[in-house]
């Protein structure tokens, strides 16, 4: 048997996954990652790819980070939370995509163990709902800060609707991000 749920969403190649957590009075146990992911993890030109890199960030509430791609390296990623809650949402920038310019959102927890498989070829960002959150990924290819793009987080031709609650916290970079419109960029 699997340990692993790999739940369709609208979007193809996008998935929410939820681990089989193991669970007594002592605590739980749970696998964040095995080879059961190979079939999904791929190249946007659809061979096998593989988690290179492991990164990690804690903010507070409030905080919105995205929406953020690589263009010449792009980056799948398999996120997660392992303390508080946050929004995670991607959008679908593949320009063969019937779902190009759509998103998908899901609420990721430390109480809720899910995660989500974010594929090359997306624009990927998060919303902090609680007072804090620790954000955990694993990437398909390094960070490569010359290859960075970015996705106006409240574009109105996408909508992502964003469970905002009080102010938004942004870097300057990301209040710069251009709308999908004037993006003039897709994979």
């Amino acid at each position: 048997m699997g340990k692993f749920k790999f739940i369709d969403t609208p979007i193809k190649d996008l998935y929410v996954v939820e681990p089989t957590v193991f669970g007594d009075a002592r605590g739980y146990f749970m696998e964040t990652f095995n080879d059961e992911f190979s079939p999904y993890v791929k190249h946007l030109d659809n061979t096998p790819a593989t988690f290179i890199q492991d990164n990690e960030s804690r903010s507070k509430k409030g905080v919105l980070r995205g929406l953020h791609f690589q263009k010449a390296n792009p980056q799948g990623k398999l996120v997660r939370v392992i303390e508080g809650e946050v929004f995670d949402v991607a959008v679908d920038l593949r320009r063969d995509s019937e779902t190009f310019g759509k998103w998908y959102g899901v609420v990721l927890s430390a109480e809720n163990k899910k995660q989500f498989y974010v594929p090359e070829g997306f624009a990927h960002g998060f919303y902090v709902m609680s007072e804090s959150a620790t954000f955990v990924y694993k990437c398909t290819r390094l960070y490569d800060p010359s290859s960075e793009g970015g996705l106006l987080w409240n574009d109105p031709d996408i909508d992502i609707k964003w469970p905002i609650d009080g102010e938004v916290l942004l870097s300057e970079k990301d209040k710069k991000n251009p709308l999908l419109k004037d993006l003039g960029f897709s994979f």
